[in-house]
């Protein structure tokens, strides 16, 4: 997931990185707002941890070493408690699990089932809302699974889910010359970004994440209450194939705890390592142009957004000359104080081509055209590629903060009534918020060549997603916040009920940004439910996959794939 895309690689103050802002807008990047501005356990065993210490290393009865039990007392505890993005949410567990290796999942996912504890699993501690620690009595913190290896036997890359992407960039790419595409910030672990679809900078012109998803592994706990391994691979004849498939953007906490993906590039021939996965560009091009909020005008800010909203338009088909370019326009709400903030626009794009520098230059005219005040505070320069996504990555205290979001994809570009809309929200004086954002992201390309029921996610035929997040640091603030960005979200989609209901504009939302408010008649008044947003038509065969892989729903929160009635 980009974390807030990529999720919030705009932020790095790093001065070669293509996502540097300049100081102009070095107000938006404190420490407690950067989240918002781009703003997805234990075998209890019975008697088994009766008077134990605050940590007990379990051992079974066979004397295999179990994973870490971490409880409450265990200095230990309290850091991972807070080991997660979102500071709104406090996960406390009766106990923490920190396995190593898949049979200390199965035996901690066995034993939780046993004792009848709720089992929640966590990788990178990235969701948007508390899907991991409510209700949970045992959390499964994947952390400590993090392999990035290629794997001969199956002949693709073998990804564990508690690698972060900035190690699973680094290791494919210094080790094999290959990537995935997907998001930029480093923190964000493979776990729940790959369940959930994933996408990246370099999406439009190699597609998602799942597209390159070749098998799973899963701990699954069938009708009996019995946990056991599941391996699903993509393959036509593979008898566990509609698990695979419900793991190529189904989202995390449904099916099971995945211990192992593999990755390898459809139909690729051979087993060189080095040519069964994307190459990712030699060098990377990129910009930064900014407009401080001294220079915006109502009229410039229709002009901008429709600027860059009908170049996405017209430069988002598999087949464009633009598939390599990655742009995010960040809106930022305009400060009351003496200095308004700015907006601003990152662009990078494969340096490699030669004709590289002339498209972006042509790129850039056409989206500022018109637009007074445009500010180039880093002109176009290269960097190699490894070095561009580090200097772009995020970790996880810069991710971190009280925050809110929203998103949506967009098939089309926003309509002047829906500019207007954002205009008058992100210049309103009627809410003292510390800040908020709503962000454009490039989508599209390649991502746009598969059918819609080949994956589990169907959005197919979109050109660009928008994220809208606000952010506070006063815990006091949380319901003045949460109320405004709702009145906000609802009035961007008034026509279809406050929310992106899938039609010729628009096609739902991403189940990596999942809102609970979708679930709420209260703000959804579209009278389409909340999976259809995220899974159209492609929620029923989610449901049938729940009742073959977890009958009992074991693995469930707020907005998992719900059993169907009996």
């Amino acid at each position: 997931m980009f974390l807030l895309p990529g999720r919030n690689a705009l932020f790095r103050g790093h001065r070669d990185s293509p996502w540097h802002i300049d100081t102009q807008v070095g107000k938006t990047m404190s420490g407690s707002t950067r989240r918002g501005f781009i703003a997805g356990t234990a075998a209890l065993g019975g008697a088994a941890l009766i008077g134990s210490p605050a940590t007990a290393e379990v051992t079974s009865k066979e004397g295999a070493r179990e994973s870490a039990v971490i409880l409450p007392g265990d200095a230990r505890y309290e850091d991972l408690v807070l080991r997660r993005t979102s500071e709104r949410f406090f996960p406390r567990p009766e106990l923490f699990r920190l396995p190593t290796t898949t049979e200390q999942v199965l035996r901690a996912v066995d034993g939780a089932v046993r004792a009848g504890k709720r089992v929640t699993v966590r990788s990178g501690g990235h969701c948007y809302e508390n899907f991991v620690g409510d209700g949970a009595e045992v959390i499964i913190d994947l952390s400590a699974m993090r392999q990035v290896t290629f794997d001969r036997h199956r002949n693709a890359f073998m990804i564990e889910p508690g690698a972060s992407l900035w190690t699973v960039f680094e290791r494919l790419y210094l080790g094999w010359g290959v990537t995935i595409p997907g998001g930029q910030c480093g923190g964000v672990a493979a776990g729940g970004h790959i369940q959930g679809g994933g996408y990246g900078a370099l999406s439009r012109q190699f597609g998602s994440v799942v597209d390159y998803l070749y098998a799973v592994e899963v701990v699954v706990v069938d009708r009996s209450g019995r946990a056991r391994v599941v391996v699903a691979t993509r393959e036509p004849g593979d008898k566990n194939r509609d698990l695979w498939w419900a793991h190529t953007g189904g989202g995390g906490g449904n099916f099971g705890v995945v211990t192992r993906y593999w990755m390898r590039t459809p139909g690729a021939p051979g087993n060189d390592p080095a040519r069964l996965l994307p190459k990712p560009p030699a060098e990377t091009l990129g910009a930064t142009i900014v407009w401080s909020w001294h220079d915006v005008t109502e009229e410039s800010f229709h002009r901008l957004l429709r600027n860059y909203g009908e170049w996405h338009e017209r430069n988002s088909a598999p087949d464009s000359r633009y598939t390599s370019l990655f742009s995010l326009l960040l809106l930022a709400r305009r400060d009351n104080g003496a200095d308004p903030g700015a907006l601003a626009m990152v662009t990078s794009m494969d340096g490699s081509p030669p004709d590289a520098d002339q498209l972006l230059s042509d790129y850039l005219a056409e989206v500022t055209d018109s637009v007074p005040g445009a500010i180039t505070v880093q002109p176009p320069h290269r960097l190699p590629w490894l070095a561009g996504v580090k200097a772009g990555s995020l970790d996880q205290a810069e991710e971190s903060g009280m925050f809110k979001a929203k998103a949506a994809y967009l098939r089309k570009r926003f309509t002047d009534q829906q500019i207007g809309t954002a205009y008058t929200y992100l210049t309103s004086t009627d809410h003292d918020n510390e800040r908020a954002v709503l962000l454009l992201v490039s989508y599209g390309g390649k991502v746009n060549t598969v059918a819609p029921d080949a994956t589990a996610m169907p959005q197919r035929d979109s050109i660009m997603k928008a994220i809208y997040t606000v952010t506070w640091t006063d815990p006091n603030g949380e319901q003045a916040n949460l109320d405004w960005i709702r009145r906000w979200y609802s009035a961007m989609y008034q026509d279809t009920g406050g929310v992106p209901v899938p039609n010729s504009a628009n096609d739902g939302s991403y189940i990596n940004y999942p809102d609970l408010d979708t679930t709420d008649p209260q703000w959804n008044k579209s009278g389409v439910p909340w999976h259809t947003l995220y899974y159209k038509g492609n929620y029923r065969k989610l449901q049938q996959v729940k009742v073959r892989w977890d009958p009992r729903d074991v693995f469930h929160h707020a907005m998992s794939i719900k059993l169907p009635p009996h």
